[in-house]
């Protein structure tokens, strides 16, 4: 127990780094929205098309994908909307995750003069990909409308999907930080690990023509279940049921809390290494 100024600080009701830098963060809470629209604004700042990039890119890749693949998987009904369901999920963790990343180590000058909560780089980082993945739904509609795919009620269950998705992104975006400040080559070999992991997972192509002896391994892959929380509303019109709603459920709490309590407890270090 220490004395300072008159004012007692009771060293052991002070609560856990990973409680404490949640309510941190609620206090930095316009901080943490200002950062994120200057991330937004730097962005598109610059470029005559501004925000509609967000919509071009997953359309435009979605467009070299299904002319390159269609007629391997023609037995895929409404391609096109199969391959930009699974995109914008995907493009969501992977520009999250590597924001998240860059940010927390590329703001080292930042937590060095002033203290602010560590774990805002990661928030905002996945806050930037998140609105950028609310502004890539329009295209998909876009495409749904003109591919005459019906558009089904089971889109309601979309913010859920998202929940779930948000969740395992910023889980996974505190820790792979972590590792980049004590390690920074992680930041160089994250991009051939999301380059590989991409094509484990099914974003260009269906689950079904894995080989049955693989599909228990392959099913290990928590990208795995996040896509079909994402796309079973979307494309296959149906409600995901508990046996597919639990995997993602696990993967994204489990993530998070992993996560955010691995990056909580090295806090004090970072303002020296990064």
């Amino acid at each position: 127990m220490n004395s300072v100024s008159g004012t007692v600080y009771d060293s052991a009701k002070q609560i856990s780094p990973a409680f404490s830098e949640v309510r941190e963060l609620r206090n930095y809470r316009y901080l943490l929205a200002q950062l994120v629209r200057r991330d937004i604004v730097t962005r598109y700042k610059r470029s005559v098309l501004g925000v509609a990039w967000t919509m071009l890119n997953p359309l435009g890749t979605m467009l070299i994908l299904a002319l390159v693949f269609s007629q391997l998987f023609k037995t895929v009904e409404s391609y096109p909307v199969y391959i930009l369901s699974g995109l914008i999920a995907w493009n969501f963790f992977s520009q999250g995750t590597n924001a998240a990343m860059s940010g927390l180590v590329w703001g080292g000058s930042m937590l060095q003069r002033i203290y602010i909560p560590r774990t805002i780089f990661g928030v905002s980082a996945i806050g930037t990909a998140l609105v950028n993945l609310l502004i890539s739904i329009v295209p998909l509609i876009l495409v749904m409308l003109f591919t005459r795919t019906p558009i089904p009620w089971t889109v309601v269950f979309l913010p859920v999907s998202i929940l779930l998705l948000t969740g395992f992104a910023l889980g996974f975006g505190l820790f792979i930080s972590s590792l980049a400040v004590y390690f920074p080559d992680v930041a160089e070999m994250y991009q051939i690990v999301l380059f590989a992991w991409m094509y484990l997972t099914p974003v260009i192509y269906p689950e079904n023509i894995i080989p049955e002896k693989w599909l228990s391994i392959y099913r290990l892959n928590p990208m795995n279940a996040m896509l079909k929380m994402f796309r079973i509303p979307i494309y296959e019109g149906r409600i995901p049921t508990g046996p597919e709603i639990l995997p993602a459920l696990l993967w994204a709490l489990g993530m998070l809390i992993f996560g955010w309590f691995f990056f909580t407890s090295k806090t004090d270090e970072y303002a020296y290494r990064v």
